[in-house]
């Protein structure tokens, strides 16, 4: 915590006390410039600061730890969260679990924004990779060929190679992101159209051509590969839309 006096609690509007107490939590940590890990108040000071009884700060507390945005250490007390998008991933993997086949929306959004954001951090991406990594991603490539060749899935090795691709760069909420795709691909993916032989010895030669372009240091190379390597799953996507739509189109168009 800040060696300095810290700040009084805001007072905030008041849709309901839990909330009310939630948002004055958030102000203090705001307004106190706080960091991941530093301590909050106590239970009993929260009380006093904000006339609250012990069960709504419990609440409060409780609600702001399910969105990471703080973290309760049995026995040592309250502290600020990582803030992380955890509660994001959980959310979309939760609508994965009771629908997946409602999710195809979801799955081709955040392919979009993993897109974008692979695109768009091109250069630094490609300016973070050491060569040891580059080592790694041609191995995972590798790893790749001999499971397609075997007839085997290659997601598994697919994840852990754009995980690899981003972790040099130490942007967390751009990992988080990337789960959040991986979770709800694995619970929508056995609902689309299986890909082919073809369709998995082009996922590896897109690989491979994310390696060279990396290696060349060639931005452009880099994006051409990333939208080469997203068009499949892309086409496989709509193509389980348009069927699973295909019945209400067809009979409005007969109408």
């Amino acid at each position: 915590m800040n060696p300095s006096r810290p700040k009084e609690f805001r007072a905030t509007a008041r849709p309901s006390l839990r909330q009310e107490v939630s948002e004055a939590i958030k102000s203090y940590i705001l307004d106190n410039r706080l960091k991941p890990g530093d301590p909050l108040p106590s239970e009993a000071e929260l009380c006093a600061a904000l006339g609250a009884s012990r069960s709504s700060i419990r609440e409060a507390v409780k609600a702001l730890a399910v969105l990471d945005i703080v973290e309760v250490r049995r026995g040592h007390g309250t502290y600020v969260g990582r803030l992380s998008l955890s509660a994001l991933v959980e959310g979309l993997v939760f609508r994965g679990l009771l629908s997946p086949q409602d999710d195809f929306r979801i799955l081709s959004e955040l392919i979009e924004v993993r897109e974008l954001i692979e695109r768009g951090m091109a250069e630094r991406i490609l300016a973070a990779l050491a060569p040891g990594d580059l080592d790694a991603l041609d191995a995972l490539v590798d790893e790749m060929d001999a499971l397609g060749a075997a007839g085997e899935d290659l997601a598994t090795c697919d994840r852990a190679f754009h995980e690899r691709l981003m972790e040099p760069i130490g942007n967390q909420l751009v990992s988080q992101l990337s789960q959040a795709f991986w979770d709800v691909y694995a619970l929508v993916a056995p609902h689309l159209r299986g890909g082919s032989e073809t369709d998995q010895a082009g996922t590896v030669a897109d690989h491979r051509a994310l390696v060279r372009a990396a290696r060349d240091r060639d931005a452009d190379a880099f994006s051409r590969a990333l939208a080469g390597h997203y068009a499949p799953v892309r086409t496989r996507l709509a193509q389980a839309r348009a069927a699973q739509d295909g019945p209400t189109t067809g009979a409005a168009t007969a109408s």
